[in-house]
């Protein structure tokens, strides 16, 4: 009996090593785009179900003729340039996966309109006196094809800033342009950088996206439906918001109807709807809601095989997440961290204005790495490195020689970990780097950037800017170039492994020789901007569609147009979408919160990598 139970418990601790993340269906995604040189550039997705070797034929069907455009299968790249094309005429691309040595029936289309634009175009109706801020996506309607989510902004404070704020309001529109809804999050939700976090996502498992943020009295869902108490207006005299309750509600995707609303956990002060400055600040560490309202929120699978939601509050002092599951249109609490729990003190003050969500220790099971601590899957306490807070944060397979996972972040403050790159899975530091002087305001670097720019060094580059930490590091912590480009954010845009520069709308190429970046494309040539001041982000840069390199989603000056950009570089790597791997699409989702990162994928891209296994993902279809 008792060798039987052991028996079992081998088989259910393999089956849950072995679990499955459910995660969205998604179609080829096959889109065209004229390269600008009478050419136009093909391209469509390899799903994280398929097979690497997986060949494909493709069509152009153009004034009624269908012409093969390529004489043997194409396998090696999930692309093609069609160079005889003429761009003056309709064009409709058709390709067709091979499978078992037949020719599928069907396939999948796409239309590009005579003299066609570069971008593909999505009008917006941009209230008075707003513009668009960050984006995000999900398939609302289950069709395969994702809609775009974006926060539109009006005035709005920093948490260390006083002034009174417009309300937050959030779009969701079709990629045809068709607009969808509209929710209006109301006067009791201030609007700025570290309030509204928002996620998109399928929660239930349905095949269709789900939309989540914090809600107050007198948000209103797209239907007109009032959550809360309309009447009433908790901003004080200096326009922060102390007092009144909060709520936690999840909308429907396509329509943007409220389906369910409960109370925020955790709230500002346990006891009260109106606590007094002082129980603030005992509670938080200040009175005036700069530390106990910067929130963050996720989006992880904590059971290795269904989405759960994470919202958090604070991360400079106390730090709480509250994980929750959604079904049969409920949410039902699975945990609570809190770092003023017993034996969680050491876990406090460790936080980000980000985090990122990946499985650190290999159990199928993610982690949240809130920045200089990890929780574990469990809601426990995984590691703590005591260093402190930080604005910057990138996980993957940084260092391909160590294994598992490596973080690489910085420290806020001045001190002798300006620069750190840690184990994901221990948090044992690996290697570091003193800042040897403060920065303008006395602290320590703002920004870290970790890539793969320079095929002569294995593994991701590591820089930073400010506080004196100077030069570009090797994985190692090596110093092995004096220059470095701009400390933003990154994107896959070129034919080769290596990461580009994305800073702002502008993508370039890191010249490793020469130690300069080559512009490859600059939004703002054709009257595009960033967002958010000096963090300098656009809208998002995801894996839309195509292949496996990422789009560049972006506003106009007058924010009365998205537009998104897709490269027409050729490759000869094939992957599999970045989207089908989990760490990235959970990054997708977490790219709107507070100070945005690039999203990284679980294994390692860059020169000389192997070709990742296929995820262990199982489809959700409606």
């Amino acid at each position: 009996m008792k060798k039987y139970l052991v028996l079992i418990a081998a088989l259910f601790s393999f089956a849950q090593s072995q679990a499955q993340y459910q995660m969205e269906y998604l179609t080829r995604g096959l889109y065209a785009v004229n390269n600008g040189s009478g050419k136009i550039f093909v391209s469509w997705r390899l799903l994280g179900t398929e097979d690497q070797n997986l060949a494909f034929n493709l069509y152009r069907t153009a004034n009624g003729k269908t012409q093969k455009l390529n004489e043997k299968p194409l396998v090696t790249a999930t692309s093609f340039t069609d160079e005889s094309a003429d761009t003056n005429l309709v064009n409709t691309y058709t390709v067709k996966a091979i499978i078992n040595n037949k020719e599928e029936k069907q396939g999948a289309s796409f239309v590009l309109q005579a003299n066609a634009k570069p971008y593909l175009s999505i009008p917006l109706q941009t209230p008075a006196g707003y513009s668009a801020n960050d984006a995000s996506v999900g398939d609302m309607d289950g069709d395969g094809v994702y809609e775009i989510v974006i926060h539109m902004t009006g005035r709005a404070k920093d948490n260390s800033q006083a002034g009174f704020t417009d309300p937050p309001i959030f779009q969701c529109y079709k990629l045809d342009g068709t607009f969808l809804w509209q929710i209006n999050l109301g006067k009791n939700i201030r609007e700025g950088a570290h309030y509204t976090q928002f996620m998109v996502y399928d929660l239930d498992g349905d095949g269709k996206a789900e939309v989540a943020m914090k809600t107050a009295d007198g948000s209103m869902d797209a239907k007109g439906n009032v959550i809360g108490d309309s009447t009433k207006d908790y901003r004080n005299e200096r326009g922060y918001i102390l007092a009144g309750p909060e709520y936690l509600t999840v909308f429907n995707g396509l329509t943007g109807e409220a389906i369910t609303t409960v109370s925020y956990d955790p709230p500002r002060y346990p006891t009260s709807l109106t606590p007094t400055t002082e129980e603030l600040k005992a509670l938080w560490g200040d009175g005036y809601g700069n530390r106990m309202d910067r929130f963050l929120a996720c989006v992880a699978y904590l059971d290795g095989q269904h989405p759960s939601l994470v919202m958090c509050r604070g991360y400079y002092t106390r730090t709480v997440l509250v994980a929750y599951d959604f079904k049969n249109k409920q949410l039902t609490k699975r945990w609570k961290f809190d770092t003023d729990d017993p034996g969680n003190k050491p876990f406090a003050g460790q936080g980000n204005h980000n985090l990122t969500v990946t499985d650190v220790d290999g159990d199928g099971k993610d982690e949240i790495v809130y920045g200089q601590m990890t929780v574990d899957d469990n809601g426990k306490g995984l590691y703590t490195t005591g260093i402190g807070h930080a604005d910057a944060l990138h996980v993957s397979d940084l260092d391909p020689e160590h294994p598992g996972l490596e973080v690489f972040s910085i420290q806020e403050r001045f001190g002798d970990e300006g620069a750190n790159f840690r184990d994901a899975k221990t948090g044992e530091i690996l290697w570091k780097k003193a800042s040897v002087k403060a920065g303008d305001d006395g602290e320590g670097p703002g920004r870290g950037l970790a890539l793969d720019i320079d095929p002569r060094y294995p593994g991701y580059e590591c820089w930073v800017a400010g506080a004196g930490i100077k030069g570009m590091f090797d994985c190692k912590g090596n110093v092995i170039a004096e220059k470095t480009p701009a400390c933003n954010m990154g994107i896959f845009w070129d034919g080769d492994a290596l990461s580009e520069i994305l800073n702002g709308v502008n993508i370039s190429k890191w010249d490793y020789i020469n130690n300069t970046s080559v512009k490859l494309f600059d939004g703002r040539d054709f009257g595009c901007v960033s967002n958010n001041g000096t963090k300098a982000n656009p809208c998002l840069s995801a894996d839309l569609f195509g292949d496996w390199r990422e789009e560049l989603v972006c506003r106009t000056i007058d924010s009365k147009e998205l537009r998104i950009y897709s490269t027409s570089i050729p490759t000869t790597i094939k992957l599999y979408t970045l989207m089908h791997n989990p760490q990235y699409r959970l990054s997708i989702a977490w790219q709107n919160v507070a100070y945005n990162q690039p999203p990284h994928v679980s294994y390692y891209i860059g020169e000389g990598m192997k070709m990742p296994a296929k995820p262990t993902i199982i489809i959700n279809k409606k």
